[in-house]
């Protein structure tokens, strides 16, 4: 008899939570399609969503209205630190294929900027203190290569690069990234690359032609195809790494 108020008090708080959840679902989806527009392709929207859940379900559970916060303000905080925190461990590029990335990358800026032109493979690889084959097998390291990672969307302030744009009008990073300004850095810098390693490109993102019909063409192997394909954006990332938007 003294028990009954203890289980109805528990039947009515699993009934308030199942009530929240059901409430605030329409949020959840609402924090991944907007994150959704600042990602790569490779991220799956069901994923984010189901991440953005359990930091709902954690909301739920913590949510104390003594603490003065507005459910909804903290359901937010929780869903989207819920998301990022699972594509900070899903990640879609290895440490090693950022690193060895990012170590050629360097080496060719540094370069440009002593030379005033693009360096040749093996000044590459001597500002590496490597040999030509080992910088070969470094460049297949970097295999997959892309001009944005994660930590790009993280300023040096520790500041989320979503975080700051997702709930302002201004101007977003996926907003930025397909502008008419962008688009004109990376055209122009697609010009200065090396007459081999622009053809590639051009082949692979406008020609739709894979590693193998690009060896073809070139007459070189598919693996040296991938290794061009990694120094060009290397080279790329090298050449934007400066470039600030502004205005259109």
């Amino acid at each position: 008899m003294g028990r009954a108020p203890v289980v109805n008090k528990d039947r009515k708080s699993l009934a308030s939570k199942e009530t929240l959840i059901r409430e605030y679902l329409p949020l959840v989806k609402r924090i991944a399609y907007h994150l959704m527009t600042r990602l790569p392709a490779s991220v799956e929207v069901d994923d984010m969503i189901q991440a953005g859940l359990m930091g709902l379900l954690d909301a739920v559970d913590r949510y104390d209205n003594e603490q003065g916060a507005q459910f909804e303000t903290y359901a937010t905080q929780r869903i989207r630190g819920a998301m990022l925190d699972e594509l900070r461990e899903a990640d879609w590029a290895s440490r090693n294929v950022r690193k060895a990335g990012r170590q050629i990358e360097n080496a060719i800026h540094i370069l440009e900027q002593r030379l005033k032109r693009p360096p040749s493979e093996q000044e590459i690889a001597t500002e590496l203190s490597l040999d030509i084959n080992d910088y070969f097998e470094l460049l297949n390291d970097a295999r997959g290569a892309q001009l944005m990672y994660y930590e790009d969307l993280h300023e040096d302030s520790g500041e989320s690069f979503l975080d700051r744009f997702a709930d302002t009008i201004s101007q977003g990073p996926f907003d930025v990234l397909t502008s008419r300004r962008f688009k004109q850095a990376l055209a122009q810098a697609v010009t200065i690359l090396p007459e081999r390693e622009k053809q590639l490109m051009g082949m692979y993102y406008e020609q739709d032609m894979n590693f193998k019909e690009i060896g073809a063409v070139l007459g070189v192997s598919e693996s040296r195809v991938c290794q061009l394909h990694s120094q060009a954006i290397a080279r790329l990332r090298g050449r934007l790494r400066e470039w600030a938007p502004q205005g259109e």
